[in-house]
């Protein structure tokens, strides 16, 4: 079990990220890449990423094994800023930093030569390991980032919910099951006994698409506490089947034909491709609602609007995350995209989603010890 100590000035410290981090989402998908499981959450990603690598898992192996810690240094603070911010802060590390958490692998003495070069503070090997990592992350994370986003900004707002609703304390008595908060001490799940003690840091809460089961942490209590945790998946927002465009137009009246549309005037047109009602659901989805919320704002029945909200989930526009009794539902990018009458795709596990023609111009089990 690991124990997270809090402090009043901790807990008003305690922050969420403010999006994905693209590092720890690489690092913690390697671990899922090399599972063996028959699942509906990372089946077909596993099958189609493992057929765009191009040997970056045979020379990424021995730096992340299948359980256990890895090094600190592959997951930096400017994660949550993107792959390229995060590539030139790995690039500054300093060679003994290295070389300190290579030697805590299981295996340091039998790493490849090219590895145990990195300790020396040789350029060469560092380019290799920033290459490597990059070409792994643009074939198994970055296709699907959009829906990788979808999730974990869902999880976002139900955590913001409880904040709002119960301050810091709410926060953390929302979090999964993993985590039990027992003022002023957050326990978590953990395959090693730990405290780790804020002493006034705060503490970062980094949902994650590729976190399985247990939380993960630093191993070094030094650098900037950061708790990273799995987001909830729920099968029926995966994936759409190949070909498949999202079937938002099911009642008669809400034709699927084309239109125009730009900005905030877009809600009219959106009206004629999806029809009055489930337009009017989509815009008041918005920040994030209930589904009884939604139906208020409406003006429908409790049911219909549980159906509408199914609809527009089915078709990519809506995630749903369960939040106790009640359910939360979000906008996706791509119900973001529409509602703007912008046109980005996204990408889903197991085929691309295509936008609706609306715009003609314009650390856990396999964590850290």
């Amino acid at each position: 079990m690991l124990r997270v100590h809090f402090s009043e000035l901790d807990l008003a410290r305690l922050r969420m990220a403010v999006r994905p981090d693209a590092l720890w989402e690489t690092v913690l998908s390697f671990h899922r890449l090399r599972e063996n499981r028959a699942e509906s959450v990372y089946g077909k990603w596993r099958s189609e990423a493992r057929n765009r690598l191009n040997g970056e898992a045979r020379l990424l192996a021995p730096l992340i094994p299948s359980r256990g810690y890895f090094p600190d240094f592959l997951t930096p603070a400017e994660g949550v800023i993107g792959c390229d911010a995060a590539m030139s802060a790995l690039r500054a590390i300093p060679g003994e930093r290295l070389n300190a958490e290579l030697a805590g692998l299981p295996a340091a003495r039998a790493l490849p030569g090219w590895i145990r070069d990195l300790g020396e503070g040789e350029r060469k090997p560092l380019d290799r390991l920033i290459s490597t990592l990059r070409a792994y992350h643009q074939a198994a994370v970055a296709p699907y980032w959009p829906h990788i986003q979808a999730r974990i900004e869902a999880d976002r707002v139900a955590r913001g919910r409880a904040l709002l609703d119960g301050g810091a304390d709410g926060l953390l008595a929302s979090l999964p099951a993993t985590m039990r908060w027992r003022a002023p001490v957050l326990e978590v799940d953990y395959p090693v006994d730990r405290d780790l003690r804020l002493h006034g840091r705060g503490l970062l809460l980094l949902p994650s698409f590729f976190c399985r089961g247990t939380p993960v942490t630093f191993r070094n209590p030094d650098l900037t506490p950061v708790l990273v945790y799995p987001v909830e998946h729920a099968p029926c927002g995966l994936p759409l089947r190949p070909g498949q465009r999202p079937a938002i137009a099911s009642r008669p009246g809400a034709g699927a034909g084309s239109a125009s549309a730009s900005g905030a005037g877009s809600a009219r047109t959106l009206g004629k491709l999806v029809g009055q009602t489930r337009s009017a659901v989509l815009l008041e989805v918005g920040g994030g609602c209930t589904t009884s919320e939604l139906a208020r704002r409406v003006g429908v029945s409790l049911a219909s609007a549980s159906q509408h909200a199914s609809v527009l989930r089915e078709a990519g526009l809506v995630h749903t995350l369960r939040q106790g009794s009640a359910v939360l539902h979000t906008l996706t990018p791509l119900g973001a995209a529409l509602l703007r009458g912008g046109a980005p795709g996204e990408r889903v596990f197991g085929s691309p989603a295509q936008l609706p023609p609306v715009a003609t111009s314009g650390r856990g089990a396999s964590g850290r010890g």
